[in-house]
């Protein structure tokens, strides 16, 4: 039998800077369903809007995308034959959760605060689920460049937070991203290997959404039972973007894992979301402002990513 053909690796650097991208895109998608959420005055109908909309896209993807219907096949049967644990396919509760929490916090924290309260739970959980073997990879030995770069991530976040710890701020508000950090990574793992099982980065992406927007739909309806609906929907178009780049986000990841493990796809997309976080709140109408440890929490975290990559090695799929 012939041994599979071998994909050319993504090289360390282009991995990164991709993570990066991803996290910058994920730092404006806080904003748009944090505003989304206000404007409904309902955070659970926002959350269920941005994951409903983004399964709408994918489902036009998919009529457009051979390959990617065959990797959905694939994956229903072997779910189907019970070859692969059903956990597998639960990626997409984590990114609902992530994407509730956006929907309730996001406006009130500001995008920098969510950001690095969500960055902790993403570095922890790489740096776990690399060294358990949770990963596309197996176990990924963890190195001293890679442990230093996730502690000083973690003392980043700390840092930027530091000013807000015992102010205004309820605490589930930052515990709530914190958590859902936590599950990020834990679902780039489990979406690599439903990419991998699939052989289609789109597959992975449609499995997540459609989990993740059944969830969020049942608690929505639930909800709604108790509260009601709210009044009216807003008018402007770019509070619905949340959706399209959560695709986004979500399939360039599938794609990534595979090349980088789960922590330096983490740490690339800490850094990227810390940049994009702070930007946004410094520069856009109606930010929450941005705080000088904020700022200087952003520069650590990307010291941070630079030390973690050192010696990094690019996997070769095949």
């Amino acid at each position: 039998m012939s041994a599979a053909p071998s994909h050319p690796a993504v090289p360390a650097w282009l991995a990164v800077s991709l993570a990066a991208l991803c996290g910058a895109l994920a730092a404006a998608q806080t904003r748009l369903n944090g505003a989304l959420g206000l404007a409904l005055g309902d955070g659970f109908v926002a959350a269920a809007i941005s994951f409903g909309s983004g399964l709408c896209i994918l489902l036009v993807c998919l009529l457009f995308a051979r390959k990617a219907r065959s990797g959905v096949a694939v994956v229903t049967a072997a779910l189907l034959d019970r070859s692969v644990p059903w956990w597998t396919v639960l990626g997409g509760l984590s990114g609902a959760f992530l994407v509730l929490s956006q929907g309730l916090t996001g406006a009130v924290v500001g995008v920098a605060l969510f950001s690095v309260a969500l960055v902790a739970g993403q570095t922890v959980s790489g740096l776990i689920l690399d060294r358990i073997g949770f990963g596309p990879h197996g176990k990924v030995r963890t190195t001293w460049p890679r442990l230093v770069g996730a502690a000083l991530a973690v003392l980043a976040v700390l840092w930027s937070v530091s000013g807000q710890i015992g102010g205004n701020l309820p605490l589930w508000m930052l515990a709530m991203p914190l958590v859902a950090g936590f599950g990020t990574g834990w679902q780039s793992a489990v979406n690599g290997r439903v990419r991998a099982l699939a052989q289609s980065a789109i597959a992975a992406t449609f499995t997540n959404f459609v989990i993740g927007t059944l969830a969020l739909v049942v608690i929505m309806l639930g909800r709604a039972v108790f509260v009601g609906w709210p009044d009216r929907l807003p008018a402007e178009p770019m509070l619905y973007l949340g959706g399209a780049i959560g695709c986004i986000f979500i399939g360039v990841n599938a794609f990534l894992v595979s090349h980088t493990g789960v922590l330096i796809l983490g740490l690339g997309t800490v850094a990227g979301q810390l940049i994009g976080s702070v930007v946004i709140d410094a520069i856009v109408p109606g930010g929450a402002g941005l705080a000088f440890t904020t700022l200087s929490g952003a520069a650590l975290a990307l010291v941070a990513v630079s030390i973690a990559t050192l010696g990094m090695r690019p996997t070769v799929r095949r």
